[in-house]
This record gives structure tokens, sequence and C-alpha cells, in this order.
């Protein structure tokens, strides 16, 4: 009988490898990031926008892509004992938890987000207030059956959206409610996250701390958000997702200077994961600026604000009012997949017949150009991907995070991704702390662009 149920199970194990093909690499992150604290491998990661699941439903994403994933957002209130869900991702999480588990996958959800930072500071101010909040996310994790948590507080004693509540000590009481969220039962075998700026916390004077190593100790790794480093907020058009910007004209962050400043405040490199964005930010710009002489596209041309182009599923014009009660219009933001069903990209995410497409090699990101609509894309592709991707295993960091899943196309970016990461194993090093080492990818062709390619100094 132990004999006949062996070779059963050992058939249906067979069956099992046979349906579906095995990436040894990606199985060995999956496995170690489940465990407690692991931080020693690159994990594969990326935010669910909960906002996404008419269109964007759980059982769509490729699961067998990634380690771990997190579910956007819960929001903080008024009440600290209330951390809030709308209607709707109240009734998409447990399919969320369930997909992920059934592919052998770690859920998260991230508390906080643009919107839904404004009352951690109260939340994490007081002893007292630290003791219920961690009740409230120990359990709500329980609730859900989750495997972790990502804090997502942007910023801690730095406004975000606006009208955030903001305190000189909110690092400072960040660490200790961390600390005793980790001391909890439930809370100490969560895998805990952070979504965090592209500099080390603020401390009590407004600037960045220059110790950060406490947080490595009750954090299993932490996600910099390198992205927004450039928008319709700039004096300029300028990269979405730099990797590097010591070789820019105008530096304003990138990869390279953000692993720098939190492994110089003491974060190791391998709890850090480079946040990744699979959408674009665009711009109008009049072509006497956008193009060179020479029919290339110039970097860093000035745009027109009064004229933002509408971004994907917004009219050109649209104004609004946020929670702050400030004036708001379009955004010009595009998924990678939107620019791919309006035209801007093909299929296979290169740029379309007709546009003007530049690789920028200091950034390591593209733009394209539309000429008869005067738009300019600042976006990510399969080979900035790629750099970013050599960059993570040759810097030693976690891995990476990705804004947001339902973002990419075919899986276009994150394949590119995880490919890099594999790839350059052979010849990495893996440094946990110190500067991080870029490496660079080749500069892709098209039959369909003209590129520009600013060399390093």
């Amino acid at each position: 009988m132990t004999k006949l149920l062996f070779l059963t199970l050992l058939a249906t194990c067979l069956s099992c490898a046979l349906a579906r093909p095995f990436n040894s690499s990606l199985h060995m992150r999956k496995a170690r990031s489940l465990g407690r604290r692991a931080n020693t491998t690159p994990v594969a990661t990326a935010w669910y926008p909960g906002w996404y699941g008419s269109k964007f439903p759980p059982a769509q994403i490729s699961w067998e892509k990634y380690t771990q994933m997190t579910f956007a957002f819960a929001l903080t209130t008024p009440d600290t004992s209330v951390i809030s869900l709308d209607a709707d991702s109240q009734k998409i999480l447990p399919d969320f938890v369930t997909e992920a588990k059934n592919h052998n996958v770690s859920s998260l959800l991230s508390i906080g987000g643009w919107t839904g930072s404004q009352y951690f500071s109260s939340a994490v101010a007081s002893a007292s207030n630290r003791t219920i909040f961690v009740k409230s996310v120990v359990n709500l994790a329980t609730k859900y059956k989750l495997d972790g948590i990502d804090f997502d507080w942007e910023y801690p004693n730095k406004q975000g959206v606006g009208c955030n509540l903001i305190a000189d000590d909110d690092s400072a009481n960040f660490l200790s409610f961390l600390q005793e969220l980790r001391k909890d039962p439930v809370g100490s075998k969560l895998i805990l996250s952070a979504a965090v700026s592209i500099s080390p916390f603020a401390g009590v004077d407004g600037t960045p701390m220059k110790d950060v190593s406490e947080f490595s100790k009750v954090l299993d790794h932490i996600a910099i958000m390198n992205y927004d480093i450039w928008g319709a907020f700039s004096p300029t058009v300028g990269p979405n997702s730099p990797l590097d910007d010591t070789c820019s004209p105008t530096p304003a962050g990138s990869a390279v200077s953000a692993i720098k400043a939190w492994t110089s405040a003491g974060f190791p490199a391998n709890q850090i994961a480079l946040g990744v964005a699979s959408y674009a930010h665009t711009f109008h710009v009049a072509p006497s600026a956008a193009i060179n002489s020479n029919g290339t596209l110039a970097l860093y041309p000035a745009f027109d604000k009064a004229l933002q182009p509408a971004g994907d599923g917004e009219t050109t014009g649209m104004t609004g009012v946020d929670q702050c009660g400030v004036a708001t219009g379009p955004s010009g933001l595009f998924d990678f997949s939107a620019l791919v069903s309006n035209g801007f990209l093909d299929k296979n995410g290169t740029a379309a017949s007709g546009l003007i497409y530049s690789f920028d090699e200091c950034s390591q990101t593209p733009f394209l150009y539309n000429k008869s609509t005067q738009v300019m894309v600042s976006y990510d592709d399969a080979t900035s991907f790629a750099a970013k991707g050599k960059f993570i295993k040759n810097s030693g960091l976690a891995g990476f995070a990705m804004w947001h899943v339902a973002g990419d196309s075919n899986d276009i970016l994150v394949n590119s991704i995880n490919k890099a990461i594999d790839a350059a194993g052979s010849t990495s090093t893996t440094p946990t702390n110190g500067s991080p080492s870029l490496t660079v990818a080749p500069t892709p062709s098209s039959t369909a662009t003209t590129k520009q390619c600013r060399r390093r100094s």
C-alpha cells in the first residue's frame, strides 16, 4: 500500500512538472522569499492596484513570474483602530490572496500610498496609539490571511499629497511602531516591507537620517520608489525612472544615487528592492524644442504646462479637486500597456512607425516623440528594465518592486528584468553595503527610430 501510494504521488508530481515549465532560478528565489527575513536572494515583486480589479482581475496575473505580490491600498484614517479598505477592495482582496497561495506566492497588503498616508503620523505618535495601530495591522493580516504587510508612508516628516499630518519625530515613531509589531506573535511572522523615497527617512531636522540601520532589523526589505523623478511637476522633460543621474546635466535622483544614499546610511543592499515603473509620463513639447538640427530628440527640453496631455482614460483639459482641496488637471500618465493600445508602441513594446525614439545612455531610459501631436513620452521598456536587472544583481540588491503589475503588456517588462537578473548571476558581485556598481545595457535598434545617446563622463 505504501509503495502504491508513493508511485501515485511520484506520477502526479511528474505530470505537474511536465505540464509547467520549470524556472529553477525563480523557483529558488520564490522558495526563499516565503521564509522569514529572506534577504539573501533576489525577490520579484509588484503592487497590484485594487482599482484595476474589473479589467485586470487577480487571475490574470502571471503569478509564476513573481515571488511576492502586494495589494494596493488600505488607507490610514483619523481613527487609529481603523485601517480602511473600500468596498471593491474588500471583495477583490480574498481572491487575490487565494490566487497568490495557489501559486506559492507571498501575498502582502500595502497600507498608505500617495492618497492614503494622511494619518500615519498620528497612528504612531504615542505609545498608546502605536499599540492600537499594531493591533489594527495584525487584525487586518489575520482577517485576510496575509503573508505580510507593506507600509507605503509618503512620507515620514516630509509632506506628500499636501495635507498629511507630519511631525519632527515621525521616523523615530515609525521605528518604535515596527519594533512593537515585530514583538507581536503574529507580527513576528509577517513579511514586513516599506516603500520609501530615494532619500533615507527624514530625521527631526527634516534632512535624511545618517543612520537607518535599525530599520533593517525589523523590515524584511524596503522598496525604493525610483520613479516620478521627473514629471509634469518638473521644470523640463526628464526620465521618469532613471538608472543613473551622475552623468546628467541636471541630476534629480536615480537608482545609483538612491542606493548609495540608503547604503551609506546603514541599510544593507541585500534588503533593498529597486522600484521600477511600468508607466510613462507625457509632455507637450514644441518641435523646435524637441528635435535637434540633426533630427534626433533633444534631452531635457522645455514643455508647455498649460497644454498638459491627457493621460490614458482622461480627457483634454479635465479638472478636478484632490483630497486636500487643491485643483488638479490631466496627469498625462500612461501604463506601458496603454502605450501599446494607444499606438505609441507596437505589440512587441517597440516604438510605433512614424515616432521618433531616443535612448538616453545616462539614465538608461527611452523617450518617444510624436511630431504631429507634439507629445513626448518618458517611459521604460524592455531594454531599460534589462539594464536595471543587471544593476540589481551586480549591486547585490534584494530584487525589484514594480509599480504596477497591471501596467505591463504581455509580460514584456517583467520577463526582461527577470532574465537580466538571472543572466547577470555568473559575473556579478554581491556587496551588502557601500556604493553600487552600474552595468550598461546596449542601446536597442529599431528601423522606425532615431536615437540620441548621452555618453557618461
